[in-house]
């Protein structure tokens, strides 16, 4: 693994952008995703890989974009099918480092199946969701994580609905890794990026992402910078809340590695299967072959 030392982070950055990207991005200013391209970028970096071992695939939303502007092999897929698609190129080629960037709303409401059969297939990818709490690029109506009682441009006297945990979710799925963190703990995104990365098995980082143009003036979050603040105040380590009781835990993110296991991955147990079938045909064709040569005797000594 590379080490990166402070003066290279951003050098590091422009090695994987495209030059013949279409500049400026499309991202609002203040918006979280700007930082967490730089922190995926970093742990591509540190991993080692070529440009042409790496494919990043997203679906439709403002995080989605983020392929537009990397310089690997990419797929901007339709809304909601990231991770069907992902999957797809890893069983062609499961030497690919598959990474897969999607939102609240493309990973988990039209994407939603496929997001937890994913995770209880266990495939060999990373997962990265990018959860802002509302549907940015389609005008902001509210999403599956919008909190109860926020509002939305579909919710404009305040959302009715639970909000789904995405990392809860996960776990019960079957993913073998999953990490939380926020825009605001920047290096804390670094590292479990990284630890996904080096994760074999179905491995997923929920990033809590500020939508400053939309969440953050309906619900009146202020600026970029207070939006961050507030998860700032709201994350609490892992290790500190297993130290608190549920109640002192209301309103407050749990950040960290939340969940990592080890169970047989997918791809593996695929290529078991190929070649228990492949020995059952073998044996199959032994046999018929033993037929035939049998029956071709037969009836030479039967003329």
């Amino acid at each position: 693994m590379k080490e990166i030392q402070e003066s290279d982070h951003t050098n590091i950055i422009y090695q994987y952008l495209r030059d013949d990207a279409k500049w400026p991005h499309v991202w609002c200013s203040g918006c979280g995703n700007g930082m967490i391209t730089s922190s995926l970028l970093r742990a591509i970096h540190q991993m080692g890989w070529k440009k042409d071992e790496v494919v990043i695939v997203s679906g439709i939303g403002c995080s989605s974009r983020l392929p537009t502007y990397v310089d690997f092999n990419t797929l901007h897929t339709t809304h909601g099918r990231a991770i069907a698609f992902a999957t797809g190129v890893k069983l062609g080629n499961p030497d690919l480092n598959l990474i897969v960037v999607t939102g609240d709303g493309d990973g988990l409401a039209i994407g939603g199946n496929h997001f937890i059969h994913a995770c209880r297939r266990n495939v060999n990818l990373t997962v990265i969701l990018v959860n802002n709490y509302i549907y940015g690029m389609t005008g902001g109506q509210y999403s599956p994580t919008t909190p109860k009682g926020k509002f939305a441009t579909t919710a404009p006297y305040g959302n009715l609905e639970p909000p789904f945990d995405p990392s809860e979710l996960a776990k019960a799925a079957g993913a073998t890794f999953v990490g939380r963190t926020t825009v605001y703990h920047a290096v804390q995104m670094d590292k479990l990026i990284l630890q996904a990365l080096q994760k074999k098995g179905f491995s997923f980082v929920e990033i809590l992402a500020d939508c400053p143009t939309l969440y953050g003036r309906l619900n009146r979050q202020g600026t970029p910078v207070d939006m961050i603040n507030i998860f700032k105040e709201m994350a609490i380590p892992i290790a500190q809340a297993s130290k608190l009781a549920p109640e002192k835990l209301q309103g407050r993110i749990t950040t960290g590695v939340l969940w990592n296991i080890v169970r047989p991955e997918f791809c593996e147990e695929y290529d078991k299967i190929i070649q228990i079938a492949r020995e059952k045909k073998a044996k199959m064709d032994k046999v018929e072959e033993e037929y035939l040569s049998k029956k071709r005797t037969e009836e030479v000594e039967e003329l």
